[in-house]
């Protein structure tokens, strides 16, 4: 049951980062770093392993070393994950 419930959360998160590439005309970089509006969750997934998160003090924490093609899916996704990586 769980992993069915993995693999449904995992399709649904595909399916909406394809959809919203494809509604707003943005690509993001296949494995041979070509333009792509269909990459897989798990490329997605591997692209985003590289971001930390930075906590000074009482302050908000940063996130820091986002790139360009991960922005381009947080873009994709919408506000609330331009708030959450902000």
């Amino acid at each position: 049951m769980i992993m069915t419930c993995s693999l449904m959360v995992y399709a649904a998160l595909e399916h909406r980062i394809r959809q919203s590439l494809k509604q707003n005309e943005l690509t993001f970089p296949d494995m041979k770093n070509k333009p792509s509006q269909k990459p897989t969750a798990r490329w997605v997934f591997q692209c985003f392993g590289g971001i930390h998160e930075l906590g000074v003090g009482e302050a908000p924490p940063l996130v820091v070393k986002l790139q360009p093609p991960q922005q381009t899916i947080i873009n994709a996704l919408g506000e609330h994950y331009l708030t959450i990586y902000s």
